[in-house]
């Protein structure tokens, strides 16, 4: 991803019940970018309940998602 850069998408839940299903969305588009380019993995940030942010990252194993939550 080095000669590419992907924004990171910002996902915002306005009800409880969307979180996954806007989650597993947003996920899927950048996998989609991740696996033409088999090059990073994916990082999931949890800001706080209702906002949620997904990145390409090198720090990340390609093929593999992982979460962290900011304090």
């Amino acid at each position: 991803m080095r000669s590419q850069t992907i924004e990171p998408l910002e996902v915002l839940l306005t009800t409880p019940g969307q979180r996954y299903e806007l989650l597993d969305d947003a996920e899927a588009k950048l996998r989609q970018v991740a696996m033409a380019h088999r090059c990073a993995g994916i990082l999931v940030t949890r800001h706080d309940p209702s906002r949620y942010s997904l990145a390409l990252s090198d720090t990340v194993p390609f093929g593999e998602t992982w979460e962290q939550t900011l304090s």
